[in-house]
């Protein structure tokens, strides 16, 4: 077994140090770090919001499934996202919406719906399949662009 300490792998760190860091450069007033980071904002992974999980406990969630919290749901004691969710869809979003607005993989934002519905504290409005006719004139759609 090798004892030498290695190196943390660039990817796992932060593009840019708070300035009071030893050995960080100062940013410019005013000027953003690369990437679409958000210094003020904390960095966390998205295996700790859905506590490592990658399936949702219910199946058949949708992407364009809209999401409807209950008005009880803003007074439940919900964790950090689980009250995000919560709050946002107090008017009906779709789970990809929902992703965008945490700045989260849509595989995520799935796994907390998903925990939301099996609570109780939203509901998630039935999707029907797209026809073969519909897919067909947004694909002839997105070719035009």
């Amino acid at each position: 077994m090798n004892d030498s300490h290695r190196l943390p792998d660039a990817r796992m760190i932060a593009p840019t140090r708070p300035s009071g860091w030893s050995g960080a450069p100062a940013a410019a007033p005013g000027a953003r770090p690369s990437g679409d980071m958000d210094p003020d904002e904390p960095v966390v992974r998205p295996f700790m919001i859905t506590s490592g999980r990658t399936t949702p406990v219910v199946d058949g969630l949708r992407i364009e499934a809209l999401v409807r919290a209950t008005p009880a749901a803003l007074s439940a004691p919900l964790r950090f996202e689980l009250e995000r969710v919560a709050r946002l869809c107090q008017r009906p979003h779709s789970i990809a919406e929902i992703g965008a607005a945490l700045r989260v993989p849509i595989g995520v934002a799935r796994v907390l719906v998903s925990d939301l519905v099996s609570a109780g504290h939203v509901s998630v409005g039935r999707t029907d399949e797209l026809s073969t006719a519909a897919l067909e004139r947004i694909r002839d759609l997105v070719r035009n662009l």
